[in-house]
């Protein structure tokens, strides 16, 4: 790995020492700042790659330095520094830009690792944006296709927050594709090469829901035969997709903050803490301010979870991306079953784009591939679509 810059901000001279030469020591390239005045000059002048600042500092804080730094050139993962107690100001710093957030007293180990994912984003980027610049001007990021307004803002929100660990909260209707963006923000990000976990918190029972997301050791309740890893942990080093949060117990929603904050659990039936290295993203077709008011939704889950906030629109809102979005589909449906059926028919094309398709993206994909399943030539036709 290329040395790293990394630019260490604390007012406290012998934190901002210590750190610094425990920094150098993992093998990166250390400068030190007392303050966000003089950290500016010296991001100016050196230009790091990462910054470790601290909130709570003289002439220039933690805040204002963050704010200051969205307007600099250069790219820099900024990991804030707070105290026991006070989550919401970091959770403020990420929705402000910042990579990731650490308490005190520092996790060394937790740092390191933090580290090491900002270094491979820092690498991967110019790469990534070439590659990815590409792919918007033809109308697709991942598997998300749209040349429309709506899409190219929900790309460039994407690639915004998949560089950085901040929670993310996908709103929108059933069949929308919200599974989809979470998919495309894990590829995109340096967790990519980890693994991808989503859970249907509506399609698991309430009695069995804790021990699906933490896991259970053996004897810890009637049936638990044998100690079950949860999703949290399958999902170590990478991300985990809670979809349909809303249908979530709220005695489980206070669990899964917790695990949130402190990034520890416990299985059910053990009383060791395992420490935690997930990315958590959510899901709802709820809206969620609703959900809080009903109390189907705890208040401050919802905060934790919307650091960062994508609403997929319904597909009778963005008609334009109908036909390139149904062309990839049918490309999509083709290669599944061996079909070679490659062209959808302007007869169709014109029932699609005159029907309301109340079970969006998903409805679309279900008629496209009933259609390549009964088509018998290369072109899909009025007569392959489901009656009605």
């Amino acid at each position: 790995m290329s040395q790293e810059k990394v630019l260490i901000v604390e007012d406290e001279e012998n934190e901002r020492n210590g750190l610094a030469e425990l920094v150098s020591r993992w093998g990166y390239l250390t400068e030190t700042a007392s303050d966000g005045v003089e950290a500016l000059e010296k991001v100016i002048s050196w230009s790091p790659s990462i910054v470790i600042t601290d909130l709570k500092m003289p002439r220039m804080g933690g805040m204002e330095l963050i704010e200051r730094l969205e307007s600099q050139p250069q790219t820099m993962a900024v990991v804030v520094v707070t105290a026991q107690g006070t989550i919401d100001s970091a959770v403020q710093a990420m929705r402000m830009g910042a990579y990731d957030y650490i308490t005190k007293p520092i996790d060394f180990n937790r740092l390191r690792t933090i580290l090491q994912n900002a270094s491979e984003r820092h690498e991967d980027k110019l790469e990534k944006e070439v590659m990815r610049r590409k792919l918007r001007d033809a109308g697709s990021l991942g598997s998300l296709v749209g040349s429309s307004r709506k899409m190219q803002e929900i790309f460039r929100l994407i690639e915004m927050v998949a560089p950085s660990t901040a929670s993310v909260l996908i709103t929108g209707a059933s069949g929308t594709g919200k599974e989809l963006v979470a998919r495309t923000i894990h590829d995109l990000s340096p967790r990519k090469n980890r693994p991808f976990i989503a859970i249907n918190c509506a399609a698991i029972p309430e009695t069995l829901i804790e021990s699906e997301i933490f896991g259970h050791e053996k004897g810890a309740f009637t049936g638990a035969l044998e100690r079950r890893t949860g999703c949290f942990e399958l999902a170590e080093g990478g991300t985990l997709l809670l979809d349909e949060i809303g249908e979530m117990p709220v005695a489980t929603q206070a669990k899964l903050l917790r695990v949130l904050e402190d990034r520890k659990l416990r299985r059910l039936g053990s009383k060791v803490e395992t420490v935690v290295d997930v990315r958590v993203l959510a899901a709802t077709n709820k809206v969620p301010e609703e959900a809080v008011a009903k109390g189907e939704l705890r208040n401050d889950l919802y905060y934790r979870l919307n650091v960062f906030n994508i609403h997929m629109p319904l597909l009778r809102d963005h008609k334009e991306d109908l036909q390139q979005l149904a062309q990839s589909l049918l490309g999509e449906m083709s290669q599944k079953h061996g079909r070679k059926v490659s062209t959808i028919s302007d007869a169709v094309l014109h029932i699609f784009q005159n029907y309301s398709w109340p079970g969006n993206v998903r409805e679309l994909r279900n008629t496209l591939e009933r259609a390549v399943i009964v088509c018998e030539g290369p072109v899909i036709e009025s007569r392959h679509l489901p009656p009605g």
